[in-house]
């Protein structure tokens, strides 16, 4: 069943209403027609199967047939602050599977080896979009505005699971992890990686150094690493 996104104000049950470019790519690229079935997420967890009614020249109208919450979504929340990377494209993929894995939110950090060319936000929110889609996820990951490392250690609740890999650091991420499901949020450093001084920033706010492995990792290698070992399901011993 093909994939559409809505925001939440174009659900008014028992109908829904799609617009602009999602619009544009049923009718014009999936050539779409009424009477089509179709699966719309709102991006707050919402999962509605549709049908098609009707269609006119900008927005097509869709009947609600039934309604499921929070699908293919894992039962962690987990937040992601990566540095900005020099290359856009390396970013944009850091921001795409991450998306896919099952990240709530994405922060783009300024840190002291931060060379900043680019903060393509918007460009960002709609990689985020078609990856929700493709992975078949009804959360949309929120995508917020660059922020500075200080700022955004400090911002994390203070019962989170609050992990930042770094090469220095012995013990093992799954060591780190303790089996639950707590918000996580993990700080990924940008290339040449974190100053010694802003491990310490971070380990000062309650941020645990760990180990991802005795290679070098490039940083969105790092992250995406980081995301499937905290969004891994966990399974329930029998008993």
């Amino acid at each position: 069943m093909e994939y559409f996104y809505v925001p939440p104000e174009s659900v008014t049950p028992p109908t829904l209403t799609v617009r602009g470019e999602e619009f544009s790519h049923m009718t014009h690229v999936m050539r779409m027609r009424e009477g089509d079935q179709v699966r719309v997420v709102d991006g707050k967890g919402n999962a509605y199967d549709a049908l098609i009614r009707t269609i006119t020249r900008h927005e097509a109208t869709c009947t609600i047939t039934a309604r499921a919450e929070r699908v293919h979504e894992p039962s962690r929340q987990l937040t992601l602050g990566a540095g900005i990377l020099k290359n856009p494209s390396r970013f944009d993929y850091l921001v795409e599977k991450a998306t896919e894995l099952g990240a709530a939110a994405i922060v783009p950090l300024l840190t002291e080896r931060t060379i900043p060319h680019h903060a393509k936000t918007e460009r960002w929110r709609k990689l985020c979009v078609a990856a929700m889609k493709q992975s078949g996820r009804c959360i949309l990951p929120e995508v917020r505005e660059p922020m500075p490392l200080g700022e955004f250690l400090t911002s994390a609740g203070a019962g989170d699971l609050k992990i930042i890999p770094h090469e220095k650091a012995e013990m093992p991420l799954s060591s780190a992890d303790p089996a639950g499901d707590a918000p996580a949020v993990v700080c990924i450093g940008p290339e040449g990686g974190f100053s010694d001084e802003e491990i310490a920033r971070a380990q000062g706010a309650g941020f645990q150094p760990v180990s991802l492995g005795a290679r070098r990792l490039r940083t969105e290698t790092a992250a995406l690493v980081a995301c499937a070992m905290l969004l891994q399901e966990r399974r329930k011993p029998p008993g």
